[in-house]
């Protein structure tokens, strides 16, 4: 079987989230760095395929190792919203098909999205989010290595999901993916083991176990 071409990715600002973003990245992505902070890029140099010391607001060097060739980009640049919008921004003049960026407010977050920003990210509140959820449900990991190249994560069910039965989904057939249990966030809620007939509803979020494989497929296909 051929084997699967590794996401190329970006990772723009090299503090504490983003270096420890590129490091976990490598695995399975071939991964940029990029600082403008020299002892940065250095401390990361060996650990990725490629670290670069630039300043990324300025279009022209950034153009010069960033591609629409690239599957992603993560600006995690955050000494200022400025220099965070430019670099947003100029990743979207150059063609990056999905951009995710940390944002440090929510006018922050708003001009982010109103200028490219496919997703936001806000670490403190998701880590938060996540610890709260392991306190309540200890026992229930959003992602656990398993033997075999199986696993178990959590993932944001597709718009085209909602309103759907499992039995209509097939993810079974078409994947080789099983739904443990569906979360609903509004409730901090789950429901294990759901049968056939239960039904996804638009921000539900799906704990799915797989081989790593299919459920990159899945997450292809979305």
């Amino acid at each position: 079987m051929k084997k699967k071409k590794k996401k190329q990715i970006c990772i723009i600002g090299l503090g504490q989230f983003g270096s420890e973003l590129a490091r976990n990245l490598v695995p399975d992505c071939e991964v940029l760095a990029i600082d403008i902070e020299e002892d940065l890029v250095d401390a990361i140099s060996e650990d990725v395929h490629r670290a670069v010391c630039m300043d990324a607001t300025d279009l022209a060097r950034l153009g010069s190792v960033v591609t629409a060739d690239f599957d992603e980009a993560v600006v995690s640049m955050s000494e200022s919203i400025e220099t965070s919008v430019l670099c947003t921004l100029h990743l979207k003049q150059l063609g990056v098909p999905r951009i995710r960026a940390k944002a440090l407010n929510e006018d922050h977050a708003t001009i982010l999205k109103a200028i490219g920003a496919t997703e936001i990210i806000f670490p403190e509140r998701e880590t938060a989010r996540r610890v709260a959820t392991h306190i309540v449900n200890p026992n229930l990991l959003d992602f656990i290595p398993l033997v075999e190249s199986y696993r178990a994560m959590e993932h944001e069910a597709p718009q085209t999901f909602g309103g759907q039965s499992l039995r209509d989904l097939h993810l079974r057939k078409r994947f080789g993916i099983f739904i443990m249990a569906v979360k609903d966030p509004r409730q901090n809620s789950y429901v294990f083991l759901p049968g056939p007939e239960h039904v996804v509803r638009a921000g539900d979020v799906l704990v799915l176990i797989g081989r790593e494989d299919a459920l990159e497929e899945f997450l292809d296909s979305k």
